[in-house]
């Protein structure tokens, strides 16, 4: 490598080292990134057995409580004409009920599957909105468990669709889709059965999972440097911390409706697999 390249590189790093100290280390108050320590806490209660619960179980749990008072307040005493708490219950309901579950299955089969739509719709939208609460600050769906367990869900009401609307077809016409030559099922075959039967659930778990992680590391990210900028750092530098502010601000009214979209997507997802399942083919 030239000898003046060298110089400029050495200039460049010394320069970094000076602008920005201890910016990226723990010591002396420094800025300390976020990490993916934050989505496995040290347990709270029952440590060591099987029910033990930490911080983000511990806001699943609350989250959980808070759905069922909303909804007992909301339909405690229907009437005919309606309440606030009774038109907002309605109007939420009414979104999954016909923006999902109607526009894709038809009202019969909606009224089936509508309590699983339900119910993966409102834990979703509960989960992802805890990123954002005060003193709750990670949402309860960025730990893998929960995803998996709403994919296993969306896989077994797709296939229970499927096997219940064409007992003896449905796996013969998903693995073997009509009008393609024989010879060409070989290569045809493990694709349907890999992108139906594997990725399905993998992607839907995978595509939850990760824009809520992402987004708490985001938000830690930006909320970590303006603290740092404006109570660690010196002179002009503490100006950063309007930007890196700012940065959390906007990015924390993203994340709500990131929320709010991660739900709609999964609830929505769950029922074209259904539709498919129940498709005239199978």
């Amino acid at each position: 490598m030239p000898a003046p390249r060298i110089r400029r590189m050495a200039l460049f790093a010394n320069a970094v080292q000076l602008v920005t100290p201890s910016l990226f280390t723990a010591e002396e108050g420094g800025f300390h990134p976020p990490s993916l320590d934050e989505f496995f806490p040290e347990a709270l209660f029952f440590e060591g057995t099987i029910f033990e619960i930490n911080r983000i179980m511990l806001i699943r749990i609350i989250m959980v409580i808070v759905l069922l008072v909303l909804f007992w307040l909301g339909t405690r005493r229907m009437k005919v004409i309606p309440t606030r708490a009774q038109s907002l219950t309605e109007m939420a309901l009414d979104f999954v009920r016909v923006s999902i579950g109607e526009e894709l299955l038809g009202k019969k089969d909606a009224k089936r599957f509508m309590p699983i739509l339900m119910t993966m719709f409102f834990l979703i939208l509960a989960f992802n909105i805890t990123g954002i609460i005060p003193f709750m600050n990670i949402a309860a769906s960025s730990v893998v468990g929960f995803p998996i367990v709403l994919a296993i869900v969306s896989y077994v009401m797709f296939i229970y669709a499927g096997v219940k609307k064409s007992p003896g077809k449905f796996f013969k016409n998903s693995l073997f889709p009509a009008g393609v030559p024989w010879p060409l099922y070989i290569l045809v075959t493990p694709i349907e059965f890999f992108s139906t039967f594997i990725m399905r659930p993998v992607t839907l778990a995978l595509r939850l999972l990760m824009n809520m992680l992402v987004g708490h590391l985001l938000l830690v990210l930006f909320f970590a440097a303006t603290q740092f900028f404006l109570f660690d750092s010196d002179g002009i530098f503490k100006l950063f911390g309007i930007g890196t502010f700012a940065f959390g601000f906007a990015f924390t009214l993203f994340e709500i409706l990131v929320a709010v979209l991660q739900a709609y997507v999964f609830t929505l997802l769950t029922a074209v697999y259904i539709q498919l399942a129940l498709a005239e083919e199978h």
